[in-house]
């Protein structure tokens, strides 16, 4: 009597991007059921500014991985780690990239945390665990993570050693677990490398895929120049390395004005971000324009009278009274105590380059 082959699971790192979506393809071809795992840090940048700014209103609004999850019919396991991924942004034991973007300690770490979860799986349901981990990393695609030499280092830091597959690239790769067990035959796996993305869009229009991310791969804040600028600033001005969720939810949003090193304003900069902005109106001392169409802008920090007058006549220069004389403004301090003021808009010349953060 014949004895039914075992039928093989896979967990896999999903983030929404396209080399995510074709590593899970690639190996549901073979065979193996997949499940994915998506990890929230706070830092993603899909969804948040499109969904905010009236300018983007006609761009997709979706959860990207909850839609690669859908497309590939398999189950996506969503964690929230942002409080603890707070270590790896402020330590990051491999440093950080171009700007404050810990991308080999993060892959590390989501490795780790995916790995925890294959193991609590297997400990508690063998007949029903996960064999192995998937990600959909390309050698050459990150100057951080994603290099030759880096591969191993995840791997090995991580714990998952050689139960960790990278379909698109595994033919670049000594092989793992998998392949030496012959789980997923290494002949139908990929030898992708490099930053260019057409050997990747051949293989999704080869599945059929007739939309995915836009751009693909990386979709963290902390890659962007402008993003750590407003950071670094948060936190020289704070003389601490410390940040909730709040604080890198408003990074994201409005033009950030440093007058000061004791305060700073965050200006709406369209009528989505305005309506976003007044979420945090009893948050902050704040400004409204009266007189003219203008910006809802918040002032962080500890700003006396004086600031707050200068803060109004920056509030005036980004409204449509920046030409005028004179503009008329509230000032609605934390407590909830308004005064109005009438005050002259700054002008440009007046706006050193360096208040924008």
């Amino acid at each position: 009597m014949s004895v039914a082959p075992i039928k093989r699971r896979a967990l896999a790192l999903l983030s929404g991007g396209l080399d995510s979506l074709l590593a899970v393809r690639v190996v549901q071809e073979q065979g193996i059921e997949v499940e994915g795992i998506n990890f929230y840090t706070g830092f993603c940048v899909e969804g948040h500014t499109h969904a905010i700014r009236k300018q983007d209103e006609s761009k997709q609004k979706r959860n990207n991985a909850l839609w690669s999850a859908e497309t590939l019919g398999i189950r996506l396991n969503i964690e929230d780690i942002s409080e603890e991924y707070k270590d790896v942004v402020l330590n990051p034991k491999h440093g950080y990239g171009a700007n404050l973007n810990p991308c080999l300690d993060c892959k590390i770490y989501m490795v780790n945390k995916a790995m925890a979860f294959v193991n609590r799986a297997r400990a508690f349901a063998d007949a029903n665990g996960f064999d192995f981990l998937i990600t959909g990393e390309v050698i050459g695609q990150r100057p951080k993570s994603q290099r030759a030499i880096t591969m191993p280092i995840i791997a090995r830091e991580s714990g998952a050693d050689d139960r960790l597959l990278r379909p698109l690239c595994a033919k670049r790769l000594a092989p793992t677990l998998p392949e030496r067990e012959g789980w997923v035959d290494r002949e139908k796996l990929y030898a992708f490398h490099g930053r260019s993305r057409q050997p990747q869009i051949a293989l999704a229009r080869q599945f059929g895929f007739a939309d995915w991310a836009q751009p693909a791969g990386g979709c963290c804040f902390l890659t962007d120049e402008s993003y750590s600028r407003k950071l670094a600033d948060m936190w020289k001005a704070r003389g601490e390395r410390r940040y909730e969720l709040d604080d890198i939810m408003l990074l994201k949003v409005g033009r950030h004005v440093r007058p000061a090193p004791h305060y700073k304003l965050i200006v709406g900069r369209e009528e989505g971000e305005n309506n976003w902005l007044e979420g945090y109106r009893h948050e902050f001392d704040c400004i409204r324009v009266l007189s003219h169409n203008g910006p809802l802008t918040l002032v962080d920090g500890q700003p006396d009278e004086d600031d707050l007058l200068q803060a109004a006549r920056i509030a005036g220069r980004f409204s449509q009274g920046r030409d005028a004389e004179e503009i008329e403004a509230e000032i609605i301090r934390k407590g909830g105590v308004s005064t109005r003021v009438k005050v002259m808009p700054m002008r440009a010349n007046e706006m050193p380059k360096d208040w924008y953060v």
